[in-house]
């Protein structure tokens, strides 16, 4: 699995504004609400359900959170970024400077691992956090995710 197949540049926030954990995700959802024909209301929902299991926020700035969607006909993803970090109550306590967020169909289990494990695999890498934090528009945040992805197969 690509993270081209499962991120469109319309998903790519370049600075995630929300001060709240649910203003972060809402604001994550909208692309994808509006890309894929699901209910912003819903998709948050989910979302924040997934967070009382425990924060998505995995450390080193990064945060993944996920969730499966009824209706929700493939995986999808947005991307977001935040320079000065927000608050998301990490494992390791510090702000989160990049939110992969990554809603799957609810029959999904395979798909929805794959998709989880290759965007971790990918944010793990310091190189890749910091040209993200650093990239200004949409496009650059989305050519730096697929040109690091495309060498995880090399």
């Amino acid at each position: 699995m690509k993270i081209e197949d499962i991120l469109k540049p319309e998903c790519v926030i370049p600075e995630v504004t929300g001060k709240t954990k649910k203003d972060i995700l809402t604001e994550l959802s909208r692309p994808i609400a509006h890309e894929y024909g699901i209910a912003l209301d819903e998709l948050v929902d989910v979302l924040l359900a997934r967070e009382k299991l425990g924060s998505t926020g995995i450390g080193e700035g990064v945060a993944i959170p996920h969730g499966k969607i009824p209706g929700l006909k493939t995986i999808a993803g947005s991307v977001g970024k935040s320079k000065p970090g927000l608050k998301f109550d990490a494992l390791d306590s510090k702000p989160c400077h990049i939110f992969f967020l990554l809603v799957a169909p609810s029959n999904s289990v395979s798909g929805h691992l794959k998709a989880l494990a290759r965007a971790s695999m990918l944010l793990k890498n310091p190189d890749l956090r910091e040209s993200l934090i650093g990239a200004e528009s949409t496009d650059k945040i989305f050519k730096t995710l697929i040109e690091y992805d495309n060498k995880l197969d090399e």
